[in-house]
C-alpha cells in the first residue's frame, strides 16, 4: 500500500513519518514512534484507553487516521510530565492508589489533563462527567476521584501540598 509523508507534532517535538492512508493514529504512536502509553482496550471507541490530546482536546486515537492529524499538536501520556518531573495528576495517582492494573490509566490521565486545563476548580459532578468517556474494568473509581481532587488542590497550592495530603 502506498505511503504518504506527514508531519506531526508529538509531545512538543516535530515528527515526519511515512504512513499508509489507512493507518490509525494509535498504531502510528505505538508502532512507529514507540509511544506505547496509549492502549487499545476495545475496538469500538468505548473505553477511552487510547485517549490523547489533539490540540488540547481529548480524542480517541483508535478512531483517528494518522494522516488526518497532520500539522496538529498531539500529546500522549508520555508528554504529560513537566520538565522531567511527574505532573500533579501522575503523582496523585501513585500516592492515592488511583491505578489498579494501570491499563486504563493513560486514557484517564489525558482526560484529567484536559479537565484541569479547562476548568479551574471542577466540582465532583464535572469530574464524573469528564471521566464518563473512560472505563476502568477494575472499578477503581473511588481512588481515582480522590487522586484527581488531590491533584487539583496540589495544582492550586503547589506540589508540596500533595505529599502533605497523603501523609494525613
Amino acid at each position: 500500500m502506498k505511503k504518504q509523508l506527514i508531519e506531526l507534532r508529538v509531545n512538543g517535538r516535530p515528527r515526519e513519518l511515512a504512513v499508509e492512508a489507512s493507518k490509525l493514529l494509535l498504531e502510528t504512536l505505538r508502532q512507529d514512534l514507540q509511544l506505547t502509553g496509549s492502549k487499545r482496550g476495545c475496538d469500538d471507541s468505548s473505553c477511552g484507553a487510547c485517549t490523547v490530546l489533539i490540540d488540547g482536546v481529548p480524542m480517541l486515537s483508535c478512531t483517528l487516521l494518522a494522516a488526518s492529524c497532520e500539522g496538529q499538536e498531539i500529546t500522549t501520556v508520555e508528554g504529560v510530565s513537566e520538565h522531567g518531573a511527574l505532573a500533579a495528576i501522575q503523582k496523585a495517582y501513585g500516592d492515592w492508589g488511583g491505578a489498579q492494573c494501570g491499563f486504563c490509566t493513560p486514557g484517564f490521565m489525558m482526560t484529567v489533563k484536559h479537565l484541569l486545563a479547562t476548568t479551574a476548580n471542577p466540582s465532583e459532578a464535572e469530574i464524573r462527567e469528564a471521566l464518563s468517556s473512560n472505563l476502568c474494568r477494575c472499578t477503581g473509581y473511588s481512588q481515582m476521584y480522590q487522586a484527581i481532587k488531590a491533584a487539583i488542590e496540589a495544582e492550586q497550592k503547589g506540589m508540596d501540598s500533595l505529599s502533605q495530603q497523603v501523609a494525613k
